[in-house]
């Protein structure tokens, strides 16, 4: 399937918290986001072994090279990166489906896909109604905004000790600040809108714990979710 861009694309440039880490705002993404919709609810959705809560099926592989016509031009204004070939650690559609109170403690607070301060994570949202987008939070003992390799050991290990008293996370899926996190930001779930930050940042899917979306691409939370490494 060929993918193109929107005629009316929107791009909003922003920073997260006291750190500035980069966070690009795109509205109206694709010209017609319902063929994606239309694809994800003929594809198989399987459980995954990762921290996600729910479960994903691959995206088309149009969507790769879309993305990297699309976000290569951003990169040096918005992640003082230079641009070159994009590398997919993961591509996939995802649905959350898990019950809050099936969460292990990992997956209530705010996570990191990679220490790496060159990888990137989008979401592109492709559901409609509200069922939330995504947050980024500052973690309160450390001040961390964002986790590199530098204070990856400092944090995990703090975090461990937080861990021995789950109770100070709450139940179910983050949303507002904790004993453990403050929120710094959120951008809001709208139809095909795409989020755009470092994997090292500091943030979470925005969930209703009192209304868990279906396991059904058609009515439930979808979205593209990738991971981007560049090779210059």
């Amino acid at each position: 399937m060929l993918l193109h861009r929107h005629s009316d694309l929107r791009i909003n440039k922003l920073s997260i918290g006291a750190e500035n880490a980069p966070l690009l705002v795109i509205d109206n993404l694709v010209s017609d986001p319902d063929r994606l919709v239309r694809k994800a609810a003929r594809s198989h959705f399987v459980e995954q072994a990762s921290m996600f809560p729910g479960i994903r099926a691959r995206a088309p592989l149009s969507y790769e090279y879309f993305l990297q016509e699309t976000l290569n031009p951003l990169l040096a204004e918005c992640f003082a990166m230079e641009p070159g070939r994009f590398v997919y650690p993961m591509c996939h559609y995802s649905l959350v489906t898990l019950p809050p109170e099936k969460l292990s403690f990992l997956q209530r607070i705010p996570h990191v896909d990679s220490t790496r301060s060159d990888g990137l994570a989008t979401v592109h949202y492709l559901f409609q109604g509200n069922w939330g987008g995504t947050a980024f939070y500052r973690h309160r003992r450390t001040g961390f905004e964002y986790v590199d390799e530098q204070r990856r050991n400092s944090y995990f290990r703090c975090l461990e000790q937080e861990s021995r008293h789950s109770e100070v996370t709450g139940e179910g899926y983050i949303d507002e600040d904790t004993a453990l996190f403050e929120r710094l930001a959120h951008v809001d779930g709208v139809f095909n809108r795409m989020v755009v930050y470092r994997r090292n940042s500091l943030h979470s899917g925005r969930i209703d714990n009192a209304r868990i979306p279906p396991a059904d691409p058609l009515t439930g939370r979808l979205s593209i979710n990738t991971f981007i490494d560049v090779v210059r």
